[in-house]
């Protein structure tokens, strides 16, 4: 079932300072009012996708009565755009190439951040060519680890089918197999990164914000359900705006937006949350090109044997700009 977030006390604190100081309202103000009233956003246990978290009153101040959070299982957006539960989520840009191949209604919409994956391995392992014949732990095959665990292992050289000992529980997670020296490496987004570091367990061979090639790409990227962008174009541009507005204020307001993702619930450790919003990427989104991004990713894909369809395919089918393009314009990027 739908979380509802309908307190409007939830994001006071970030109203009352960030929010003012960006303003409620971009240029643009004399739009039309959106077609909808009531927007549906995806929840995940990663903290990576903040803007989607601290988007409330940014969304209300766009004319929108009622936002509703979906639980979504990491990897599953496209999956419960196509069942109609679900208008929009951030998620990670290979996955969605993937959603678009396979025919899936969404549409990406825009880029959000540059990276938040981690990977982690023990001590005698230094590189992800040193993954051959060792064991790596996943939620499942085709979740966002494993594919793009899949993608890095091609990119140096190694078949991801042959090479790597792919370990899955389905009552252990992968980091808690990693913790206990049940596997050799374990790829984590936020919190899990500030865990394992608190911890002092293991160390990182690959960091997706800073590590080419990488880190000169988007991570996440906002889509939107295809059919939600046809019928309300006017409320998936402002959805759009509020979006962008919050990932600024991921970097404007760090300390603002993780005490508002603690608050609501949305993770436990303030100190966890401030640490990745601090380290994740946020001021990428105007000079990143998401559509490079796509043909990258659909690329490696294809060297992976895990795609059919062309970059140029991908874009065409599954990526609409406008609304960003007029949104750079309109807070003057």
């Amino acid at each position: 079932m739908p979380v509802v977030q309908g307190r409007r006390d939830f994001f006071a604190t970030l109203a009352a300072g960030a929010l003012g100081a960006i303003g409620a309202r971009a240029a643009g103000a004399d739009d039309s009012p959106p077609e909808v009233t009531t927007v549906r956003l995806s929840k995940i246990p990663g903290i990576c996708i903040a803007p989607q978290y601290a988007v409330l009153d940014l969304l209300r101040a766009e004319g929108f009565a009622e936002v509703q959070y979906v639980a979504t299982g990491a990897g599953r957006h496209g999956e419960r755009m196509a069942e109609g539960e679900l208008d929009f989520s951030l998620n990670f840009a290979a996955p969605l190439v993937l959603s678009i191949d396979a025919g899936e209604p969404v549409t990406v919409l825009a880029g959000v951040h540059s990276g938040c994956f981690e990977l982690f391995a023990h001590e005698r392992i230094q590189s992800v060519l040193d993954l051959k014949g060792r064991s790596v732990g996943v939620q499942g095959l085709g979740s966002i680890p494993h594919v793009f665990m899949a993608v890095m292992a091609t990119y140096v050289g190694l078949d991801p089918v042959t090479d790597i000992d792919w370990v899955m529980s389905p009552k252990v997670r992968p980091k808690e197999l990693f913790a206990a020296g049940k596997i050799d490496a374990f790829l984590g987004f936020p919190p899990e990164p500030q865990e394992l570091r608190a911890r002092n367990i293991g160390h990182v061979i690959l960091n997706s914000a800073i590590d080419r090639p990488w880190s000169e790409y988007f991570c996440c990227l906002l889509s939107g359900s295809a059919e939600f962008v046809r019928r309300y174009p006017i409320a998936t541009k402002r959805v759009v705006r509020a979006i962008l507005k919050a990932t600024d204020l991921c970097v404007s307001a760090p300390e603002r937006v993780a005490r508002t993702l603690v608050d609501a619930g949305f993770t436990e450790r303030y100190d966890y949350a401030l640490q990745a919003l601090t380290e994740v990427p946020y001021d990428r989104w105007r000079e990143f090109d998401p559509a490079d991004t796509l043909r990258f990713y659909a690329l490696r894909l294809h060297e992976a044997g895990m795609l059919h369809a062309s970059p140029n395919r991908i874009i065409a089918d599954g990526a609409d700009w406008r609304f960003l393009n007029e949104i750079k314009r309109e807070l003057k990027a």
